[in-house]
């Protein structure tokens, strides 16, 4: 181990926190089962009322499964420094469905804009049920201001496992 891993400390975020950081980031990755395999996607999203959104395609694999209206996903997004080792990441396990009122999917296809190509006609919910978040400290705080990866959290919002 390196001289500047040995100063960091993994330390948990709030439930708030990491929704925060989650509506700060425009990508993550969704995970699902494809053929009773373990599938991920990397996919822009947003954060709407506590809830993640992302638009996909009809023939995606991710639009398949969410046509089975509460499938069990996982979702991931962070922000780590590969430099300095600063940083955080947040998963979020929930439930996936269809966004289906027209009103809805016209509000969602206008607020996310897909990084891919193709008719991305189709919106996707993901409500969190568990929702865990580290952050990586440097207990030095030589790197960074309160040794945090900017856009961290604040000290008094963190909880310490």
């Amino acid at each position: 181990m390196t001289d500047t891993m040995k100063a960091r400390r993994l330390n948990q975020l709030s439930r708030q926190e990491c929704l925060r950081l989650l509506a700060g980031v425009p990508m993550g990755r969704i995970v699902f089962t494809h053929q009773a395999l373990p599938a991920i996607r990397p996919v822009n999203h947003i954060v709407d009322d506590g809830d993640i959104v992302i638009r996909s395609h009809r023939a995606a694999a991710i639009t398949a499964v969410a046509h089975r209206s509460g499938v069990v996903v996982a979702y991931e997004a962070d922000a780590i420094d590969p430099e300095r080792h600063l940083g955080w990441s947040v998963i979020v396990t929930g439930r996936a469905y269809m966004v289906e009122n027209a009103a809805d999917v016209a509000r969602y296809l206008e607020l996310i804009d897909p990084w891919v190509e193709g008719d991305m006609d189709q919106v996707i919910r993901i409500h969190p049920e568990i929702i865990t978040g580290f952050e990586l400290i440097d207990d030095s705080a030589g790197g960074s201001v309160d040794g945090r990866f900017p856009g961290a959290p604040s000290p008094n919002s963190r909880n310490t496992p």
